[in-house]
Parts: structure tokens; C-alpha cells; sequence
């Protein structure tokens, strides 16, 4: 037992320093999932806010047309392109999708009509039928801002009504799924992409040939690799948690006893999906073709990027028994949702089941050369 444990410690501490060693392999598993939680944290950042990239065209020479424009240029809403001048100009770049819809204020709008003492006209908001929906959205927002210059002119009978008030319940924002894409996605890359890069080389190499001459076996190879594995997964997963609590003010509502568990548990059990791929592949040309295949769907259908909910329902029951969906689910109910121990009982049973299925194959495929 004790030689076991010894040659079991012994390859785990040599493959950490192999990974440490390897810079292709800390980019891939480190910093490549880094750079993706960095692109999509900053496209979340402003969630919540809308805006419009939009072309104002004044044609009125009313100081009212001109304190519009003035104010649609300090506008936090309106993104207004300065360059375009032109009605002309605008369309172009509608029909490019460089504006989302051009402001056209006509010869007359703003002046003070007779016999009263406030501005009138009517703004023409153009668009392309590509963006009618942000046209409309945009429209509703501009005459709400015209309502309230009419209110403080003519006294408006509004008979009917409509506020909004908060349930003041917590709910999932854009980086949530980001974030928690982000780690299935990072343990994903780690357990598959890891042993598949690597074991087809030392098989190339002969280095596994010479490990089969050795008394060393299977298992305790497979253990050594799933320790190393653990270690190196635990501080890439420390780097984006970091990271996202530093840059984007993740907060995490879970227990991190919890939240550690099941990131070893969902990286043992992705992990034999690489060890069962490399072990089987005698070369890159086998391995790459076939990891592919088995990653790319749990990538697009597993709620890596985008919730699940948006599938169809006979999707939904298909992706739910992926291997990464587990992960993926079980990651966001802890750091977003402070789901403890017992509510991921079911994501970690499934995992379990996955990790039954997964070392059985690994172990049946598993070859020395």
C-alpha cells in the first residue's frame, strides 16, 4: 500500500511539474479561458442599460432643434455618430449596421407656434427593417422625453396608468451565465484537451512503453493524473474566480467548502472523458478529430454561453444529461443562486453516474503504446 501511495505521489508531482513547465499548456488551460472571461465580462458589463448608435440630422434652424441635439450628444441613451451629416450618409451606414437608426429633425421643428409660447414639430426616427424592433424602442423612449417637455406646457389627463415596482428578489444577470460558462468551459478545456494533447505524444515518444514495463498500473496512473489534474485545475479556476471578483464584482453567494467539492468532483469526472480520448488515440491525427466531437456539443448545448431555457423543450431534456451540464448548473447555483450542499445533490448524482460510465470505458480503451 504504501509503494502504491509512493509511486502514485511520485507521478502526480512529476506531471504538475510537466504542466508548470509547459507554456503552451498553461496558455490554454489558464490564460486562454482568462482572455474569454475578460471579452465577455466587458460585453456584460453595462448590463442592464440600453443604447442606440444613431445619426442626428438637425434641418431646423429653432433653438429648441438645436438644444436637442446638444443634449442627445451628452446623452448616455444615444450614441450619436458626429461624422454623419447627411440624410444620404446616414442610410449608408444603416445599411452597413454602423447606426441603429437616424434622428432626422425636419425644417420647422421646435419653432414656437402663434398665439402660444412653446415649441411643436415632429422627429422622424428612419431605420432599416433589420433593427424595426430597436427603431420602435427608440421612438418610445424619445416620446416619453417629449411627453415630459408637453407636461411642463399643457396640462396632460392621463385617466390610465402604469408604474413598475420590484420584487426586490435577486435574479441572474448576463455575467452570471458568463461566469459560470466561463469555469465549465475552463474545466472542460483542462480534462479533455489536457490528456489528449498529451498522451498521444508520450505514446509517440515511448515514454508510456516504458511506464508498461515498469510495475506501475493503470489505476495508479490514472490516479496520479487525476491529483495533478485536481491541482492544476483548482488554481485556474482560483485565477478566473479572482479575476472576476476583482474586475467584474462577482459576489459569491454559495459556500466555497462547497463550491471547491464540486469543482474537484466536475474535474474528476471530465477529466476521465480526456484520459478515456488520449488513452484510446495512438496519435494527433485520431485524438483531435474525436475530441472535437464529443466537446463541441457540450459546448453549444450544455449553457455554456447561453441558457438552456432558450432551446426547445425536447433540447432541453436531451442537454440536461450532457456531462458539462451538471457542471455548468451546479456552478451557478452555488456562486450565484448560495445554493449549499443538499440543493446539488442531483447535479453531483449525475456526475457520479457520468464518472462510473466514463472510468470503466477509460479503463477498457486505455492503451500502454
Amino acid at each position: 500500500m504504501k509503494k502504491s501511495l509512493y509511486t502514485i505521489t511520485t507521478f502526480a508531482r512529476l506531471n504538475a511539474k510537466r504542466f508548470f513547465r509547459d507554456k503552451l499548456a498553461i496558455f490554454f488551460t489558464i490564460v486562454f479561458p482568462l482572455m474569454f472571461l475578460f471579452v465577455f465580462g466587458a460585453l456584460t458589463k453595462n448590463n442592464g442599460s440600453v443604447s442606440f448608435n444613431v445619426a442626428v440630422i438637425n434641418q431646423s434652424n429653432s433653438s429648441y432643434a438645436k438644444s436637442f441635439v446638444d443634449q442627445a450628444k451628452t446623452s448616455k441613451i444615444l450614441k450619436v455618430d458626429k461624422k454623419t451629416t447627411s440624410l444620404d450618409q446616414a442610410k449608408e451606414k444603416m445599411k452597413r449596421s454602423q447606426l441603429d437608426a437616424t434622428i432626422v429633425l425636419p425644417n420647422g421643428f421646435g419653432d414656437v407656434l402663434k398665439g402660444s409660447n412653446y415649441p411643436s414639430g415632429q422627429a422622424v426616427v428612419y431605420y432599416n427593417e433589420n433593427a424595426q424592433q430597436g427603431a420602435q424602442t427608440l421612438t418610445s423612449i424619445l416620446q416619453q422625453q417629449f411627453d415630459v417637455v408637453n407636461a411642463q406646457h399643457i396640462k396632460l389627463v392621463t385617466p390610465l396608468s402604469v408604474i413598475a415596482k420590484s420584487t426586490q428578489a435577486p435574479s441572474l444577470n448576463r455575467f452570471d451565465y458568463t461566469f459560470s460558462g466561463l469555469l465549465g468551459f475552463s474545466i472542460l478545456g483542462l480534462g479533455v484537451f489536457g490528456p489528449v494533447n498529451v498522451f498521444p505524444e508520450l505514446k509517440k515518444q515511448g515514454i508510456l512503453r516504458r511506464f508498461h514495463t515498469t510495475p506501475l498500473r493503470v489505476w495508479q496512473y490514472f490516479v496520479a493524473n487525476v491529483i495533478s489534474q485536481g491541482f492544476v485545475g483548482l488554481f485556474a479556476i482560483a485565477a478566473l474566480f479572482i479575476s472576476s471578483v476583482a474586475f467584474f464584482h462577482l459576489h459569491m453567494k454559495g459556500s466555497y467548502l462547497t463550491f471547491i467539492l464540486f469543482v474537484l468532483l466536475s474535474i474528476f469526472t471530465i477529466y476521465g472523458i480526456g484520459l478515456a480520448l488520449g488513452g484510446w488515440a495512438k496519435n494527433e491525427r485520431q485524438a483531435a478529430p474525436l475530441s472535437n466531437l464529443v466537446t463541441f456539443p457540450m459546448l453549444f448545448l450544455s449553457g455554456t454561453f447561453f441558457p438552456r431555457y432558450l432551446m426547445p423543450e425536447w433540447l432541453q431534456t436531451v442537454s440536461g444529461y450532457l456531462p458539462l451540464t451538471p457542471v455548468v448548473d451546479g456552478i451557478r447555483l452555488i456562486v450565484t443562486e448560495g445554493k449549499g450542499f443538499i440543493d446539488v445533490l442531483p447535479q453531483m448524482g449525475l456526475l457520479l453516474g457520468w464518472s462510473v460510465i466514463i472510468y470503466l470505458i477509460a479503463f477498457r480503451v486505455f492503451s500502454w503504446e
